[in-house]
């Protein structure tokens, strides 16, 4: 199978003594509690979907990803993984100290070695990864909110206290590597999504799969920003039209338990090297991926890989231009295939698909499968009611 980002695949677990030994040392030991985007990173690096990170960033790992887009080894990796505190509670840590990872009710999550606690540049940040300091930017947001102590260190995880929503949706890397295996997949394209999934994605997906053994429908299900659909209804979403629209011994449903950043271009790179640690051969970058509002040009996303070797990032990039539904042609086609003008191309915001749903109108079917408008229309309805 394809080689893991940096040639080994992590993973990070407490073994059931372990777990015994601090729980039983957790009143005497230093905690950080974790909010959700930090739990969400322990988990995937203790499961090894963040290979070849084996804890939170070092200041060495942090400032080469902000300035070079590259570990400190030389790897390519551009989102930087932190564990951040509060200036007034950083005299309380020391490099050496074995700390316990909690979550907002002390429950036992995983334990850290520090061996690193520095400062973290938060302007420098906002402008490397997210390109604006601007705080109407959910990632920008996030990040003035969080401490300017950043401490680094190897982690160990809980496994059995990790998040465990979607139940057998929630395939580890080793696991889904597993699968691809047993269905003798060869080659595995991923896509990427925190949105219901529309003609359009159902598009690109079908396109590609024309060109590999197998997909890999992969929805975030971490951390989203206020406004952005819920992940159990994303899901039914998936779920509904896998049954009815495609060939279920070609197409594998899973979660991807990441918070979503909205860092665009930087933030496609990594959910590319990320798919590769899962067994990916393809992943799929279309128009604005992961972006928000208007920080960033349509094709950004696409265009930063042009900043580094293929090989460097080792699993190969299928880039789609924007597609719509043409009332010409009849089908789904983008600018490269369809030479009609835009009145005849469908293609809703979703300021209008939000418009139309609270409005109790059901999409029209060349933007959506009517199965699917059906299950956003009851959740409009129900939010509204």
């Amino acid at each position: 199978m394809i080689t893991p980002h940096g040639g080994v695949l992590v993973e990070n677990y407490l073994s059931p003594e372990e777990v015994l030994k601090y729980q039983e040392e957790l009143p005497g030991l230093k905690k950080i509690v974790l909010d959700s985007v930090e739990i969400s990173d322990l988990e995937l690096i203790a499961n090894g979907a963040f290979s070849p990170l084996t804890g939170f960033m070092n200041e060495k790992d942090y400032l080469g990803v902000l300035h070079h887009n590259r570990l400190a080894n030389g790897l390519v990796w551009t989102i930087p993984i932190t564990l951040s505190i509060p200036v007034e509670l950083s005299s309380k840590y020391f490099e050496g100290d074995l700390v316990a990872l909690v979550s907002p009710k002390e429950v036992l999550l995983g334990i850290m070695q520090v061996e690193a606690i520095y400062h973290r540049n938060r302007q420098e940040e906002a402008l490397s990864v997210y390109g604006t300091l601007d705080k109407k930017h959910d990632g920008v947001n996030y990040l003035f909110s969080k401490g300017e102590i950043l401490l680094g260190g190897k982690v160990k995880a809980v496994k059995a206290n990790l998040p465990r929503e979607f139940g057998n949706y929630r395939l580890t890397p080793k696991q889904l590597r597993g699968e691809f295996e047993a269905r003798n997949w060869k080659s595995v394209v991923a896509f990427q999504t925190r949105n219901p999934i529309h003609r359009a994605h159902e598009y690109l997906q079908k396109v590609a799969l024309e060109m590999v053994d197998g997909l890999l429908i992969h929805p975030l299900v971490g951390f989203t920003k206020p406004g952005d659909i819920p992940a159990e209804i994303r899901m039914r979403c998936y779920e509904v039209i896998i049954a009815n629209y495609y060939p279920s011994n070609r197409v594998k449903l899973s979660v991807f338990p990441a918070a979503m950043r909205y860092a665009g271009p930087k933030e496609a790179v990594f959910h590319a090297l990320v798919r590769k640690n899962y067994g990916c051969t393809h992943f799929i970058v279309g128009r604005d991926h992961a972006g928000v509002g208007n920080y960033y040009g349509t094709y950004d996303a696409q265009n930063i890989f042009d900043q580094f070797a293929p090989e460097e990032i080792g699993i190969d990039i299928l880039k789609f231009e924007n597609t719509f539904f043409c009332t010409k042609c009849g089908n789904m086609a983008s600018a490269k295939t369809c030479p009609h003008q835009s009145d005849r191309q469908i293609f809703l915001s979703g300021t209008k698909v939000r418009q139309m749903l609270s409005e109790g109108m059901q999409l029209p079917e060349e933007f959506t499968r009517p199965e699917i408008s059906q299950i956003l229309m009851e959740y409009y309805h129900n939010l509204i009611n």
